[in-house]
């Protein structure tokens, strides 16, 4: 009896791990959808990217990469720009950044726009950078990556922000991996449900 489960746990092992718990949440209106459409559209670095690094252009690769399967047309020069933004950070597992009590702006007109705070006030544009100390098993990655679509008048047309905590020493945790991970879930279904976090939280 045995040995005809022998097989079945054997494939139970070749299983590959299920991909990081993703997090994601857009904010746009009926009027700003117009600036948003699929078309020309240009990556540039944001708070938290340090322009010209190869870390940061993976998560730019990975956020170009993303548009275009929406339809997007990635150009440099483009008059509409997605700003990306990265904030991360080794923690603790137990002691990873909330993902509750997140309160919402909304600005209408030149330069206005969705801002998703934390508890702590601070804008979710602004990098931290990534405190790489440590390494135990018990710490994650906690990583928030943030696009906002910006219009040729100044004004965002679309925001959106991808949240995850993979385990700091695994693979699911590698920039490059990351990055595709959670740029294809953040534009996936674009421009998505205003205000709703799907996902894990």
């Amino acid at each position: 009896m045995m040995k005809a489960f022998l097989p079945l746990a054997a494939l139970a092992l070749a299983v590959p791990a299920a991909a990081t718990d993703v997090a994601v949440t857009r904010f746009h209106n009926a009027e700003s959808l117009a600036s948003a459409a699929p078309g020309p559209i240009a990556v540039r670095a944001g708070a938290g990217l340090e322009a010209g690094t190869l870390e940061t252009q993976i998560w730019l690769d990975a956020v170009a990469g993303a548009l275009t399967r929406q339809g997007f047309t990635v150009v440099a020069d483009a008059p509409r720009v997605a700003m990306v933004s990265l904030d991360q950070e080794v923690v603790r597992s137990e002691a990873a950044r909330s993902r509750t009590g997140v309160s919402v702006g909304v600005g209408v007109g030149s330069g206005g726009g969705w801002y998703g705070r934390r508890r702590s006030g601070v804008d979710l544009g602004v990098g931290l950078g990534i405190n790489l100390g440590g390494g135990r098993s018990g710490e994650v990655l906690d990583s928030r990556l943030g696009v906002t679509i910006v219009g040729e008048g100044g004004a965002h047309a679309w925001e959106g922000r991808a949240e995850a905590s993979p385990r700091a020493k695994s693979k699911d945790a590698q920039t490059r991996a990351l990055a595709g991970e959670m740029a294809d879930r953040l534009f996936s279904g674009f421009p998505g449900e205003s205000g709703a976090t799907i996902g894990a939280r």
